[in-house]
């Protein structure tokens, strides 16, 4: 039997290192799966909807460091998966996006072929870094190999792949072999590492903003907190230094007691950070000065900051560099790791202080999560937003997930990509019921492929941000905002998921741990209503800058 290009593109992925391929059959992408499943070489899982197949690739790859594969359909199908893809192309992730074409002979046509959407083209590239289609069975395995190495090289992003359904039928004609693809390295400029140094060497209270393309260099940045820098960390740049280090603020990256430690400081290097709005009182916060940027992508320069120098390059080497020019003790203010100590210190006692009786919620995820080194994936909701993106603490960056692009109802797909990526311990998934409304299906797929996850469930009866703002800005006018929830219990009996609900709070960590000690998904439902609201309501972003709480 000849090999077809869906039979060969399947090897081929195999062949590239590809474990895992998330996605929903269809008649367009038959002849591929068809070709993933003889093989028997990667672990295809069935998602229940394009959308939910976009966010386990990405969270995939977020927790496992590999690429993320989603396989869809054409048209509706990939269109689906377009929202997903968005908050791929936000947060950076390594994704291959294969989705499928209606036959060459109408394909770009307008011919109203079923599936068809002229337009295709022009919608993937708007949430893609880069965009490829296979025209013919020759030239098939040399795209593929395209399309992984420009979601893998830096800066990484997901990348979209069209295969016309005839093109995937038709007879293989090469013998092309792929292998996996190790991306090259950046490189910097040796005499911009000596003006640094020279910075460095001058500073006493020498600051390091570490955000999510600083991933990779744990071992050097915290090299350079132990020498004397303080740290400070984007949400999605947790960890990279340990969060339980004496020299870091974690995230807590915008409270007042952070802005003191700003104020006083006389060098701050940002490294691999756009120093997001969101985090930086849309950049009318005063970071210190001289302001110094480390980015593999140039046009990252100044893009929300004015700096004093910017360094292209990949962050692990580019610190290396600068460490290997340094004395191994610098000459820096030791009050300083005292200061941030306390700066730390007090913005997690406001914090604590606002969340009332989820105090209880916080203070024990705090002693589980980091401990078992589990995955902590996080859906937009007003717990992750108060405790969950700064006080929970995680033991390693690729341990945190969360919708970066800030897009609600991600959550319970995310936690399944995160538990597909680590298998041997247990993902914690922070969800709320608003946005759990959006992605429910997917917790049958849990299910059926036995993930070991705890959707921890916090149910408010109400998109309850949105409320919050109501009350503060729209004198609690709240319109639209209440939601008719199932009965999570029913509905989890239903699909045979594990169940448990805490409507006291002092039965939470009983109840919590005992779901982290089975096998398989389980969902703990936390019943807001009868436990009652947080002690200060959370309104969301500030209408301005002043005034921020974090």
């Amino acid at each position: 039997m000849t090999d077809t290009v869906g039979y060969q593109i399947a090897r081929s992925l195999a062949d590239a290192g590809v474990t895992t391929v998330f996605g929903v059959i269809s008649i367009h992408n038959m002849p591929l799966l068809d070709g993933i499943a003889e093989q028997g070489r990667i672990r295809f899982v069935p998602a229940r909807g394009e959308a939910g197949a976009m966010n386990m690739a990405d969270a995939f790859s977020r927790v496992s460091g590999q690429i993320g594969v989603v396989l869809t359909s054409t048209g509706t199908a990939a269109g689906n998966a377009a929202g997903g893809q968005a908050e791929a192309l936000t947060a950076g992730s390594k994704v291959l996006h294969i989705t499928t074409q209606v036959d060459r002979e109408f394909m770009d046509r307008d011919r109203a072929a079923i599936h068809d959407v002229p337009k295709q083209p022009e919608m993937l590239k708007g949430v893609s870094k880069a965009y490829f289609r296979i025209w013919d069975e020759k030239s098939a395995i040399g795209i593929v190999d395209a399309a992984i190495r420009a979601a893998s090289t830096p800066p990484t992003g997901p990348v979209s792949l069209e295969i016309p359904v005839d093109v995937q039928r038709l007879d293989a004609v090469s013998e092309y072999r792929l292998s996996p693809f190790v991306p090259a390295v950046p490189g910097f400029d040796e005499a911009q590492i000596d003006a640094l140094v020279e910075l460095v060497k001058a500073a006493k209270r020498p600051m390091i903003w570490l955000g999510g393309g600083a991933r990779g260099a744990s071992a050097q940045a915290g090299a350079l907190v132990e020498r004397g820098f303080g740290a400070v960390t984007s949400t999605q740049g947790r960890a990279v230094v340990a969060e339980d280090s004496p020299g870091t603020l974690g995230a807590f990256n915008m409270t007042p007691e952070a802005r003191g430690i700003y104020a006083a400081a006389d060098l701050m290097i940002v490294v691999g950070s756009r120093l997001r709005g969101n985090e930086t009182m849309n950049n009318k916060m005063v970071l210190p000065k001289p302001l110094v940027q480390i980015d593999v992508e140039p046009r990252q320069c100044g893009r929300n900051y004015p700096v004093d120098m910017f360094l292209t390059g990949d962050a692990a080497q580019t610190l290396q560099a600068l460490l290997d020019r340094l004395p191994e003790a610098l000459d820096v203010d030791p009050q300083q790791r005292y200061d941030i100590s306390i700066a730390r210190a007090k913005s997690e006692g406001a914090l604590r202080d606002r969340l009332g009786p989820y105090q209880v919620v916080a203070d024990h995820l705090l002693g589980v999560v980091p401990a078992g080194s589990h995955p902590w994936v996080r859906d937009v909701t007003i717990s992750n937003s108060t405790f969950g993106n700064r006080y929970v603490q995680i033991a390693a960056p690729n341990l945190g997930v969360h919708a970066l692009g800030g897009g609600i109802g991600q959550g319970i797909a995310m936690g399944c990509g995160a538990a597909v990526a680590s298998p041997d311990v247990r993902t914690v998934t922070l969800l709320g019921d608003g946005g759990s409304m959006l992605g429910i299906a997917e917790l049958i797929t849990a299910v059926d492929e036995a993930l070991n996850v705890t959707f921890l469930l916090m149910n408010d009866a109400a998109y309850g941000v949105i409320e919050n703002i109501q009350d503060a800005q729209y004198d609690g006018r709240r319109n639209y905002s209440a939601l008719k929830t199932p009965d999570f219990g029913k509905l989890c009996d239903a699909i045979d998921m594990p169940y448990m609900k805490v409507d006291d709070i002092e039965r939470f960590a009983e109840i919590f741990d005992a779901s982290m000690q089975g096998k398989g998904p389980m969902v703990v439902e936390v019943d807001m209503v009868a436990i009652g609201p947080f002690a200060e309501a959370f309104a969301g972003p500030p209408a301005g800058a002043a005034g921020s709480k974090v």
